[in-house]
């Protein structure tokens, strides 16, 4: 079995942004990049949740963390284009993004998903990873080394009954990250 502990400032002068940053895998994320050096940028819709996390970095002696408020259920190309900007007014650029936000939905036959729920369903688990990584990518490119890192589950490999649109939306996750892949491996 492969073993690999990385050097406590593995991630030193490193901006990278998560999202989903308010709690589960999204948090820990958060923790373990600012624990290893990283300015963290923490987005998500719930910003007592993104405090939270903000004030555990700073109180571990992480970098100081950077917060936005982002429901990505309801943001479009502007918020998307205006929170890059942003980023790029105070950072510069951006060494990653940890595209890790999602919503669930109650396992049901498709026949009973309204509308609503297939919408919002796509919308956060794969609609805003396309649309904050487009406006993301300039940023990116200013980076020596950057990374996209795109959260999937067992249902973006698997496809059974009752997952629904979350199974459509992380198969699609698994197929935006393999177009991303094949379209910016040989770019700056």
């Amino acid at each position: 079995m492969f073993s690999y502990t990385p050097v406590p400032d593995f991630l030193s002068d490193k901006i990278i942004l998560v999202t989903g940053a308010g709690s589960g895998l999204g948090q820990a994320a958060a923790k373990a990049y600012a624990k290893h050096g990283a300015t963290v940028l923490l987005l998500g819709r719930n910003e007592q949740k993104l405090e939270q996390t903000y004030d555990d970095i700073e109180a571990a002696g992480g970098p100081q963390p950077a917060l936005f408020v982002l429901d990505l259920e309801t943001a479009g190309e502007t918020q998307y284009h205006e929170l890059a900007n942003l980023i790029a007014n105070e950072f510069g650029r951006l060494d990653g993004v940890l595209h890790n936000a999602g919503v669930f939905s109650p396992q049901l036959p498709l026949e009973y998903h309204s509308m609503e729920i297939w919408d919002r369903l796509l919308r956060v688990n794969l609609t805003a990873g396309f649309g904050l990584t487009k406006s993301c990518l300039p940023l990116l490119r200013a980076a020596p080394h950057a990374s996209l890192v795109f959260t999937s589950s067992r249902a973006g490999k698997e496809l059974k009954a009752y997952w629904g649109a979350y199974a459509i939306a992380k198969h699609g996750v698994e197929n935006l990250a393999t177009l991303f892949f094949q379209e910016l491996q040989n770019t700056s």
